[in-house]
């Protein structure tokens, strides 16, 4: 039985002072919640979320790892470094990653492999554009996106992935998947991994990315195949991230 995972995905937002708030408030709203917990944070705050996350019911993680292990690359940040700070999880892909920095499906895949050797969870994000969508190449675009993953780890990894579809043209936009358009393309994400191993496919949590809120969430998860959410703008206030918890 596959767990639900909510994980939030702060990106470039917070201080001190406010993630101080909504870590206090998050965790003071929690009641024995029967799903997985994390938030993933701006890297200098993972130290932040160390501290007041430690021995709670909350998890942590980064939203990028570097593909290399250590040495002369300033500016980036690696999968030891983040284990140091207790991460378990780390986003890899994002969708605004593939964009502005022009991350290859390849590239994805070698970050995910790191992650992996690391210790670490990465939450691999795949996703169409509208035009893409709208062209019909959905099936085409998510398949590829995941085939470069799954021809680069072993098939006793996928037990240590988590999967994320993110539909780009549903990122910040309002717009939405219906939970049907949604499950769609989840199945079909099982499908591609079953490919690689059929009973640890089955196992592996496929996390719907795309503006879930309060007032979608419970519709969403009550897909068989959406295993939880990587929550954005909710994620960034109490309420809303504990609503969707509820949800779950």
């Amino acid at each position: 039985m596959r767990r639900t995972l909510i994980a939030g995905n702060w990106k470039m937002n917070g201080s001190l002072a406010a993630n101080a708030a909504l870590l206090a408030g998050i965790q003071s709203g929690l009641d024995q919640p029967s799903c997985d917990i994390a938030v993933c944070a701006p890297a200098p705050y993972l130290a932040q979320c160390q501290a007041a996350l430690s021995g709670g019911l909350v998890a942590w993680g980064a939203q990028d790892l570097s593909v290399h292990e250590s040495g002369a690359y300033t500016g980036e940040i690696s999968a030891a470094m983040l284990r140091d700070v207790g991460c378990r999880y780390v986003i890899v892909g994002h969708s605004e990653r593939r964009a502005y920095h022009g991350e290859s499906n390849e590239l994805v895949a070698q970050k995910t492999l790191r992650a992996i050797k690391a210790g670490l969870t990465p939450i691999v994000c795949v996703g169409e554009t509208l035009a893409e969508r709208e062209s019909g190449q959905t099936g085409q675009v998510v398949g590829q996106q995941m085939d470069a993953v799954l021809a680069t780890i072993a098939a006793a990894d996928l037990s240590n992935i988590v999967v994320a579809y993110e539909p780009v043209w549903a990122i910040g936009t309002g717009k939405t998947a219906t939970p049907q358009m949604a499950q769609e393309v989840h199945s079909l994400l099982r499908k591609k991994l079953a490919e690689k191993d059929v009973a640890a496919a089955a196992n592996v949590q496929i996390l719907y990315g795309g503006s879930m809120k309060p007032d979608n969430a419970k519709e969403l998860l009550a897909m068989p195949d959406i295993d939880g959410g990587l929550i954005g703008g909710a994620a960034l206030k109490a309420t809303d991230f504990l609503a969707i918890i509820r949800a779950a």
